[in-house]
């Protein structure tokens, strides 16, 4: 058999194992701008351990100059905040100082009886130019400039820390005779100077001997709604419960009594007579029946009959009336 020698030798060249060319690397050692790679890799185990500490230093010493520089923006900014500081406290430094001292304008009197026995004269300074609203209300019901006054009307509750006269009824004769004068028993000045005082002196208002006009009801209820027949149609109304005060009645503390800053406005300072107040104060009361069950359900649903009980509460069993009231000249 005889082989073609070009097919063998085109075997032979097929058959023959290809060998890989080697990657052309770059010549670092040759090269002038960069370091040999055996001097990088080549690194004992000493050399690697002074780096890694000397890496964690660096990154150690980062991370306490944050704190430091955070602390010197602080200290920065320290300054004006200081300042407002500063201007907050000179602010309420000036309010407490013209909230602490107030002029006197007009001076009253109130001569009390406890069962029909004199008890003595309480003598009020009215603060004119703080509340004017409310001390140019207060002396024309003890004048009687507004057609109607104190004199004959009852204190109507005693607590431990203050007494509260009724005032003068909005309706009625009272009423009738304050109409005749032009001045109604309208509150809403009465408000809104109270709003204005709260927010100017933010602090404790009735102390101990102020005179406080009640111009406001925080424990009112809500409205009551109920159904009503009106043009053969049911329609949702809204029954009121209670009353707002009409701005005639008035507290004189016999102690600090922050509890009435929500809801009375003070308008002058007892000067003269604190002793009549603490007779009137010792004076026997209704006591009150709140934890009653019924009466709490009676209060929660709204029923006429828990306000008229609670009118009741801590009213004095001997009458204590003002036998007579005006200005002093």
């Amino acid at each position: 058999m005889i082989h073609n020698p070009k097919v063998w030798q085109s075997s032979t060249q097929f058959l023959h194992p290809i060998t890989p060319t080697p990657p052309q690397f770059p010549n670092f050692a040759t090269s002038p701008s960069f370091p040999s790679l055996q001097q990088h890799c080549k690194l004992s185990r000493r050399e690697l351990g002074i780096c890694s500490n000397s890496s964690l230093l660096l990154l150690l010493g980062s991370q306490s100059l944050e704190p430091f520089n955070l602390s010197k923006a602080r200290a920065e900014e320290s300054p004006s905040i200081a300042n407002k500081n500063d201007q907050q406290e000179e602010n309420t430094s000036t309010n407490s100082s013209s909230c602490g001292s107030r002029n006197i304008t007009k001076r009253a009197f109130l001569d009390i009886s406890i069962d029909g026995e004199p008890a003595g004269r309480i003598l009020i300074g009215l603060y004119g130019d703080d509340a004017p609203a409310g001390a140019a209300r207060f002396s024309s019901l003890v004048s009687g400039a507004a057609g109607i006054s104190y004199r004959r009307k009852e204190f109507v509750k005693i607590m431990p820390n203050y007494v509260q006269h009724g005032g003068v009824r909005s309706y009625g004769v009272d009423a009738e005779l304050a109409g005749r004068t032009g001045s109604y028993l309208a509150v809403d000045s009465l408000v809104q100077e109270w709003e204005r005082e709260r927010e100017k002196c933010p602090g404790a208002k009735n102390l101990a001997r102020t005179v406080s006009i009640i111009v406001r009801d925080p424990l009112r209820p809500p409205p009551k709604l109920k159904l009503v027949a009106r043009k053969g149609k049911l329609e949702i109304d809204q029954e009121e419960i209670g009353k707002d005060p009409n701005g005639t009645e008035f507290v004189i503390a016999t102690k600090d009594t922050p509890e009435l800053d929500a809801s009375a406005l003070v308008v002058g300072v007892v000067l003269g007579g604190m002793e009549v107040v603490e007779r009137i104060r010792l004076v026997k009361t209704v006591q009150e029946n709140t934890t009653s069950p019924y009466f709490r359900v009676a209060k929660l649903v709204g029923d006429k009959r828990a306000v008229v009980a609670e009118r009741g509460f801590n009213r004095p069993y001997a009458k204590v009336v003002v036998t007579n009231c005006g200005l002093m000249e």
